[in-house]
C-alpha cells in the first residue's frame, strides 16, 4: 500500500471553502507521517455551524496560505499514490469545486473511499461514520480535527488490506468490488461499490 489519506475541513456550506486539510501518507502498509495545513478560504467567510464542529475561525486561519499554494505544495507528492477518504465524495468535491473557484486544473490521482470499504468488509456495524468505524475497531482519534480524521481515515483502510488479504490499494478494490474514483484534469469518475450505477463522467465547465 502506497498511498496518502486526505481529511478536509470547510469554513462555511459551500464546498470551495476549504479550512484545513489533514493528510496520513502511507508508506509500504505503514503511515509514515501525518500533516496539518491551515488554508486561508475564499473570501473568509464562517459559519457558526462548521466551527462548532472543527473549532477553525478567521483567527486560525488569517495568515494561512490560500488553496492554489496549498494544493501546489502537495500536488506532486500525490504522483503514484492512492488517494484514501472517509465519505471520497466530499472531499474530492472540495478539491473539485475549489479548484473550480479558482481556475485551476485538477490534480490527477486514482482515488478510494473507505465508508465504502467499511461498509463492505464489516457489515454488521451499526453505522459506518469514521468516529462510529473506530470505536468498533479500536482506533483512538479526536473526530472533526483534519490531521486526525486522516490517521483515522488510514487506519481503517489499513485494517481492511489486513481482513481482505489485499497488498495495495487496487487489490483491496478488488477484494471488495469497490472500483478506484479517479480525478484527472477535466473531470472525474467516481468511486461506486459493486451493485451501485456509476454515475457518468462529467467534464469540467469551463
Amino acid at each position: 500500500m502506497h498511498a496518502v489519506a486526505i481529511d478536509f475541513e470547510t469554513a462555511n456550506e459551500q464546498r470551495a471553502s476549504p479550512c484545513s486539510i489533514g493528510l496520513a501518507w502511507i508508506n509500504d502498509g505503514v503511515i509514515a507521517s501525518v500533516e496539518h495545513h491551515y488554508i486561508r478560504p475564499p473570501g473568509m467567510r464562517f459559519a457558526g455551524f462548521n466551527v462548532a464542529f472543527h473549532g477553525i475561525g478567521p483567527e486560525q486561519v488569517k495568515d494561512a496560505e490560500e488553496f492554489p499554494a496549498v494544493l501546489a505544495a502537495i500536488a506532486p507528492r500525490l504522483e503514484g499514490r492512492t488517494v484514501l477518504a472517509h465519505n471520497a465524495a466530499f472531499d474530492v468535491s472540495v478539491i473539485r469545486n475549489t479548484c473550480d473557484h479558482y481556475g485551476l486544473a485538477y490534480p490527477e490521482f486514482d482515488y478510494l473511499c473507505t465508508v465504502k470499504l467499511a461498509q463492505i468488509t464489516w457489515p454488521e456495524f451499526a453505522s459506518h461514520k469514521l468516529n462510529n468505524v473506530c470505536a468498533e475497531l479500536g482506533i483512538q482519534f479526536k473526530h472533526h480535527d483534519a490531521a486526525e480524521d486522516a490517521f483515522a481515515c488510514a487506519s481503517v483502510a489499513l485494517q481492511a488490506l489486513q481482513v481482505h488479504r489485499a497488498v495495495c490499494a487496487a487489490t483491496l478494490a478488488g477484494a471488495t468490488g469497490v472500483s478506484l474514483g479517479r480525478l484527472y484534469a477535466a473531470g472525474y469518475s467516481p468511486c461506486s461499490s459493486a451493485g451501485s450505477r456509476p454515475r457518468p463522467r462529467r467534464p469540467r465547465v469551463a
